[in-house]
């Protein structure tokens, strides 16, 4: 109890948005992955490649802000991985 306790009030815990702003951002790389299963000509080129640089962005954001998010920066690792994966199969489409 004591474990679960100091979880809740931690400067991180589930009373943040260090906490809650992760979990929903899981959201886009399972979306991402979800995507791998359709044709690559279905890939828009630009928006990978901006959710690419907007993954990265925040990568840094979320190792620079106090206290460190490394839920955040997890999530936004895993989904800078799926839209490279995604780039790839976008350009070799491409020709």
């Amino acid at each position: 109890m004591k474990i679960l306790r100091s979880f809740w009030n931690s400067p991180i815990g589930p009373k943040t948005t260090h906490f809650w702003g992760p979990v929903f951002g899981w959201s886009i790389p399972l979306a991402a992955v979800a995507d791998t299963q359709k044709p690559p000509e279905m890939i828009s080129g630009t928006m990978t490649g901006m959710m690419c640089g907007y993954s990265a962005v925040f990568m840094r954001f979320a190792w620079m802000v106090q206290p460190r998010n490394l839920h955040l920066l997890v999530c936004h690792a895993c989904n800078e991985t799926v839209q490279l994966y995604q780039l790839y199969r976008f350009l070799n489409a491409q020709g």
